[in-house]
């Protein structure tokens, strides 16, 4: 199944998407797409953090499962299973994981400028 948005609606399912990405303690798992937003799964291993990324757009971060540290500029917010953030995407950001468990979170951008080469 396509996870791409058209006019119609789209029910993801827990194994579809348009693709997965591991590397080094993260895994990515692009679930959906449009021209105006995307959504992605993401898991990050114990003491594991993404890379710094800016690009432009909005992101809201929803923790599923665990605890993680996410910075935004100068700001460091922890999060707990339940939590949400927001934040422009165009201030240095970056997803850390300091716990001795995995956590899980979803996150949805606008404009879809996530790339999944670059992780």
């Amino acid at each position: 199944m396509s996870a791409r948005i058209n006019d119609k609606p789209i029910l993801v399912k827990k194994d579809d998407g348009l693709i997965d990405k591991s590397r080094q303690g993260k895994k990515y798992q692009l679930k959906l797409k449009s021209d105006k937003m995307e959504a992605i799964i993401a898991e990050l291993d114990p003491h594991t953090e993404s890379r710094w990324f800016k690009h432009s757009g909005q992101e809201i971060h929803i923790v599923l499962n665990g605890e993680m540290e996410y910075a935004v500029g100068d700001n460091f917010f922890k999060l707990c299973e339940g939590d949400i953030l927001w934040h422009d995407s165009s201030k240095p950001h970056r997803a850390k994981n300091n716990s001795d468990k995995k956590v899980k979170y979803i996150t949805i951008g606008t404009p879809p400028t996530f790339m999944m080469d670059d992780i």
